[in-house]
């Protein structure tokens, strides 16, 4: 049987090869047609998605890899702070400059 178009995605989102993905698949579609009996109906093309999704989670869980992209966009935002505070700093004190040096010309 061929596998769906979007295992490669799915393998991926994972972080499975799609050679174990296709594996997975095939297992998911025979524990499918043992729940089922039926082949090429939409439950048991659910059934099979659905065991196929449940075996992909439970490979991510062992894999050892861990997931740092949460993390690394975390440490952006925080090394930005500084940053972002000085910036609206200097806006208020320019602001603020703007104002005096304006009220110091209408009085003069």
């Amino acid at each position: 049987m061929k596998t769906p178009k979007t295992l490669p995605w799915h393998a991926r989102k994972a972080g499975v090869s799609v050679e174990r993905a296709e594996v997975l698949w095939r297992k998911a579609l025979r524990e499918a047609t043992a729940d089922t009996g039926w082949v090429g109906t939409s439950e048991f093309w659910g059934a099979a998605e659905g065991r196929f999704l449940e075996l992909l989670k439970e490979e991510q869980n062992t894999l050892c890899t861990p997931h740092m992209e949460t993390f690394m966009r975390t440490q952006h935002r925080m090394g930005l702070l500084p940053l972002l505070a000085a910036e609206q700093m200097f806006t208020a004190m320019s602001a603020n400059w703007q104002r005096f040096c304006d009220e110091m010309r209408k009085a003069a």
